[in-house]
């Protein structure tokens, strides 16, 4: 793909405060992103473009109109409120602004064909977003299920905590390689009810929801895991996924 065409891959920001600020509450806050995302969609061969949480639809609109593709990162647990649910004990602090802006973009990304690649807060927000519902905490609601905050606990977000096995005709499988991979984990919410137009393609060996995709052919993969952290180096095969989605993207870029 010509570097003079690379698509332009959008990432919404998360809030958050600068380093050096530590601890200092009177400090300006900043929107940013993980950098493993950016340097995940820059060696696929796309740009990423981060776009700041908003309550400007025009603003939204113009920033959505430069996107070839939408990557759905990881983040804060999305409002119950969003599926109908009261609120869990274990909920964490949700950021209405950014489920706001999140499920807008998805979807219209969705509307207008656009791929969209969906990673941990991500395949939940997707899930929401398209009519679905969320576990809000796994220990306290699913009983028997695996430690799936285990790369946390470990403070390393590369270590392959489980397994999930993989629909042998999902396009996951086709891109990876095979039906069964080790993956890290670093959540304590899952997919409950899978939205209808999702379809399942991953679980993990308690059952939880590892992967979804969209039951149309459009590019539309969720995965709970964090591939971002692992195609450079625990499992250089996630790559394939991001170099799948930038060249879906690219599809969509005006010359």
């Amino acid at each position: 793909m010509s570097h003079a065409h690379r698509p332009i891959i959008g990432v919404p920001c998360l809030l958050g405060i600068a380093h050096f600020a530590q601890n200092d509450a009177w400090f300006p806050k900043i929107y940013g992103n993980v950098i493993e995302y950016l340097h995940a969609i820059e060696a696929a061969g796309g740009a990423p473009m981060l776009i700041h949480l908003t309550t400007n639809a025009e603003v939204l609109d113009r920033l959505y109109r430069q996107i070839d593709g939408l990557l759905l990162a990881g983040g804060e647990d999305i409002d119950p409120a969003r599926y109908g649910a009261p609120r869990h004990p274990k909920l964490g602090d949700p950021d209405p602004l950014q489920d706001d802006v999140e499920i807008t973009l998805t979807q219209r990304a969705l509307r207008d064909g656009k791929p969209v690649l969906a990673i941990c807060r991500g395949i939940q927000l997707l899930n929401v977003a398209l009519g679905g519902t969320l576990y809000q905490d796994i220990p306290s609601e699913v009983e028997g299920a695996l430690n799936h905050n285990e790369s946390t606990d470990r403070k390393d977000m590369t270590y392959l905590a489980h397994p999930i096995v993989i629909e042998r005709d999902s396009r996951l499988a086709d891109l990876l390689g095979v039906t069964e991979a080790p993956v890290n984990t670093l959540h304590h919410q899952a997919l409950r009810d899978v939205a209808p137009t999702l379809r399942v393609t991953a679980r993990a060996p308690d059952g939880i929801i590892e992967a979804v995709e969209l039951e149309s052919s459009e590019w539309v993969i969720g995965v709970q895991c964090h591939p971002e952290m692992l195609w450079n180096g625990a499992d250089p095969r996630w790559a394939r996924v991001f170099q799948a989605f930038v060249q879906e993207a690219g599809m969509h870029v005006e010359h």
